[in-house]
């Protein structure tokens, strides 16, 4: 940026004269590269599948108090990227909006309404000096009822939307979108278990390393009901092996 540039930095609603939001592009960064983490989100023939790092800062810490997933609903999951204070009140109000539409109009809200309404907020916080943008990439997963089937949407902090047969968020989306544009082909027809190993190796492939159980976080929702849950250390290590013995 250019000494002439940066006094258009200073808030949120200031274009500068090429037509920039620079306080948005520093959102953008931040939540791509604060956490450190890359997360992938799959849709297969019945299941969608969720994948990321699991990074303990502090050896003193507890583990299983760590977490990028997180149920939004029973049949609606999420992954988030960025600052995690931030990911915090996504999540929080995710949850609130999800709860407020299943009591309004009596049944669960559809992962689309959510992402909306999700992207709706975040916009309002890109419109006024006295906000700044929550600086994180939401990637939500469900399997509406009627038809609809498995679900996934990736919301960034801009407010933008879209539905995705499979995406990326963090330090190394565009290598991880990538290695999922060479298998679009296939993803219609996975099945819950090629869909989990087709997130998982796309994460190793652009990690560049093999990982154990514990050191990611594998959820998935499958079936008619679309229950949502996470796998458990040994459910991912049947899957790491499976995946190794595939390869050899």
């Amino acid at each position: 940026m250019s000494r002439a540039d940066s006094n258009y930095d200073h808030h949120i609603s200031i274009f500068s004269p090429q037509g920039r939001l620079y306080q948005m592009e520093y959102a953008f960064k931040a939540a791509n590269t604060t956490s450190g983490l890359t997360g992938v989100a799959v849709r297969g023939a019945t299941s969608c599948v969720v994948v990321t790092q699991k990074k303990v800062p502090d050896r003193l810490m507890d583990p299983t108090s760590i977490s990028s997933v997180f149920a939004i609903t029973p049949t609606i999951g999420a992954l988030t990227t960025g600052l995690p204070a931030d990911a915090r009140a996504v999540i929080q109000r995710a949850r609130f909006e999800a709860s407020d539409f299943a009591y309004k109009y009596g049944y669960p809200i559809p992962v689309a309404q959510l992402a909306r309404r999700i992207a709706d907020i975040a916009q309002v916080y890109t419109q006024s000096a006295s906000m700044r943008p929550l600086a994180v990439t939401t990637l939500l997963v469900g399997v509406d009822d009627g038809g609809v089937g498995p679900q996934v949407f990736k919301v960034d902090c801009a407010g933008h939307y879209l539905p995705f047969f499979g995406t990326a968020s963090g330090t190394k989306e565009q290598e991880a979108t990538n290695f999922l544009e060479k298998r679009v082909g296939d993803m219609k027809s996975y099945t819950p278990d090629e869909t989990v190993r087709c997130a998982i190796m796309c994460l190793g492939s652009v990690l560049g390393s093999d990982f154990r159980g514990t050191e990611i976080e594998v959820a998935v929702v499958d079936g008619d009901e679309g229950r949502f849950g996470k796998l458990t250390e040994q459910e991912i290590e049947k899957h790491l092996e499976a995946i190794a013995d595939s390869e050899d």
